[in-house]
């Protein structure tokens, strides 16, 4: 456990990309007619962007009503934590040099669902805190 006095640290964005590549699930946010939703979702990186799949559903028709979507992966271990929250666009691919090369990503359905859908988010904005743990301090 840490005894810093600043427990709380803004991440540099180089480390967000890190932190997101290191793992496979993360929480897909949208909103349509101000209402929100929340996905979880299994995704690799393409260079600074999120792709996953999908098929026909809730999740594919908010991501085309509306493209502002939010993206937040999280982690720890027994001495710290850290969020990741990306802020940008979805949009459907349907580029065939694109799909080609995500086709050899190793991104698989976890159900027995067929999800021709490939998604991709791009980021406006990726920041990211990390949290490191330790006793409650005393007032």
């Amino acid at each position: 456990m840490s005894e810093s006095i600043h427990p709380v640290s803004d991440l540099p964005e180089e480390a967000c990309w890190g932190y997101l590549a290191s793992q496979e699930v993360g929480r897909l946010v949208t909103a349509v007619d101000n209402q929100p939703e929340v996905f979880p979702v299994n995704f690799v990186l393409d260079g600074e962007s999120v792709v996953f799949r999908t098929a026909e559903g809730t999740k594919l028709s908010n991501v085309v009503a509306n493209d502002r979507i939010a993206f937040e992966v999280d982690g720890w271990d027994e001495e710290i934590g850290w969020s990741v929250v990306l802020h940008g666009h979805a949009e459907v691919v349907d580029d065939p040099e694109d799909l080609a090369r995500f086709a050899k990503m190793p991104l698989r359905p976890w159900i027995p669902t067929i999800k021709v859908n490939w998604v991709r988010l791009s980021s406006d904005v990726v920041t990211g805190r990390k949290f490191e743990f330790g006793p409650e301090p005393t007032a």
